[in-house]
């Protein structure tokens, strides 16, 4: 290993021996990026990996709401705004009761290089907190939003920090959010928040956004090797925004997905879920318990399988796991190759191990895909709703589909170009973090060391 990786990776273990998901994700990117680090020595001199390591500013808070009893509760929120290089903070809120500093820094620290390769002027930013919005009524969801956002409101704004949803923030947390930030301010400002109702200035297309770009990124893998998604078989784990948009952009293109994983087992259509009862039904059945896939073989009648992930069925061509972080470890992995499937599309933040994505990427026979490339396109069209908010205008359907199908066609060809230009041949995580890594580099090295 290089040197100066080496060094840097052994500081930053020992300050912060208490966040593994962080440090999951500054191994595997470090250790992917080492051609860039040696071809480019003035980089050490810089310290640009300690800055990059390093966020600009973490910001931690209470957060004491009242529930439908009138007892009160208190939650931890977090905002870590990790790098500016490339434009105003950008990333999503979690709310989760797994919700931890180490999540934020991870999450954070893959958004820099995840909206780095978008080419939107954006930087990296994550937060959230560990409030469950699971089992609360409205009200009670509402109040904690607005609690959340007196806090945080002070450390945002539409060229600062723009941020989005993400697991546990959907469309009504963001209308919470946004209108007491807009109280607070006294103003519309309706960039400082994404993800909005398209009435108050959201983007069409923003709940189907990653799960159709991972669709677009999976059909420019598979035009590589002469395939067409026509006809594919794909297994899924997670079924929410994500999850269901992959379903229906495979369905429009002619694929189906047969596998769905939940947290409790997972079921198998071989029919594929896509008609527009069968996606209907699964918006209807996670709205009412995001914890069960159950209710969706009971409905169709086909199987389910309890308690276990269907990592290693045979009868699939492509896997995408699109849950949360570290769903496939190196026991899975192995299942996965002698599957024989030759397609694995990561989706979710990280949802791979370490040592699974190394096993997974030596298996001649299958193709990996990393989910900072493959799951940008939500927070592309992030990008562009505040594009819009700031020229007070909506696009179309029609138009911002084609711009998400674009930019995910340009990050599949960066990647591929990257690795290729470090001579890592058709190494599509390497590329991926290369591209991304080398461009904040850049932004950073021309704004002078600070």
């Amino acid at each position: 290993m290089n040197a100066y990786i080496e060094r840097v990776l052994a500081e930053t273990k020992a300050k912060n021996a208490n966040e593994p998901e962080f440090l999951q994700t500054v191994e595997e990117v470090l250790t992917s990026v080492e051609p860039l680090i040696n071809a480019h020595p003035e980089y050490e001199k810089a310290a640009i990996l300690e800055r990059m390591i390093e966020p600009e500013r973490t910001i931690e808070f209470r957060v004491t709401w009242m529930d439908d009893a009138g007892e009160w509760h208190v939650n931890r929120g977090y905002r870590v705004q990790y790098n500016a290089a490339l434009g105003p903070f950008k990333g999503g809120l979690r709310f989760h009761p797994s919700v931890n500093l180490s999540i934020m820094k991870f999450l954070g620290f893959e958004q820099v290089y995840k909206d780095a390769l978008t080419c939107l002027p954006i930087g990296g930013a994550k937060g959230g907190s560990d409030f469950d919005p699971n089992g609360k009524s409205d009200a009670e969801v509402m109040r904690f939003c607005q609690a959340f956002m007196t806090e945080l409101y002070r450390h945002i704004g539409q060229d600062i920090d723009c941020p989005a949803g993400d697991v546990g923030v959907g469309g009504r947390e963001v209308g919470y959010l946004y209108g007491q930030y807009r109280r607070l301010m006294g103003n519309a400002e309706m960039g400082a928040m994404s993800g909005k109702a398209v009435s108050t200035g959201g983007s069409i297309l923003r709940p189907e956004a990653t799960g159709f770009g991972a669709v677009y990124y999976l059909v420019e893998v598979l035009k590589h090797d002469g395939e067409d998604i026509k006809g594919k078989t794909i297994g899924i784990s997670g079924y929410g925004n994500v999850g269901w948009g992959i379903m229906k952009k495979a369905a429009d293109l002619g694929a189906k997905v047969t596998y769905l994983a939940g947290p409790d087992g997972y079921i198998h259509d071989p029919e594929g879920i896509t008609t527009e009862e069968k996606l209907n039904f699964i918006l209807e059945m996670r709205a009412k318990d995001s914890m069960h896939c159950k209710p969706y073989a009971d409905k169709f009648g086909c199987e389910f399988v309890p308690g276990t992930k269907f990592w290693g069925a045979k009868d699939v061509d492509i896997y995408m796991p699109a849950a949360t972080q570290n769903d496939v470890n190196l026991e899975w992995a192995k299942k996965i190759a002698e599957s024989g499937v030759k397609y694995y599309i990561e989706v979710a933040n990280m949802p791979t191990t370490n040592d699974a994505l190394e096993f997974l990427k030596e298996q001649k026979h299958i193709t990996v895909a990393p989910s900072k490339a493959v799951n940008a396109c939500g927070v592309s069209v992030s990008a562009l709703e505040m594009s819009q908010n700031a020229e007070r205008l909506y696009w179309s359907a029609e138009e911002v589909d084609e711009k998400m199908h674009s930019i995910m066609t340009n990050i599949y060809n960066a990647s591929v170009a990257a690795a290729e230009r470090y001579g890592l041949g058709y190494d599509l995580v390497a590329g991926a973090n290369i591209a991304g890594f080398e461009k904040v580099a850049e932004a950073m090295m021309a704004q002078g060391i600070f």
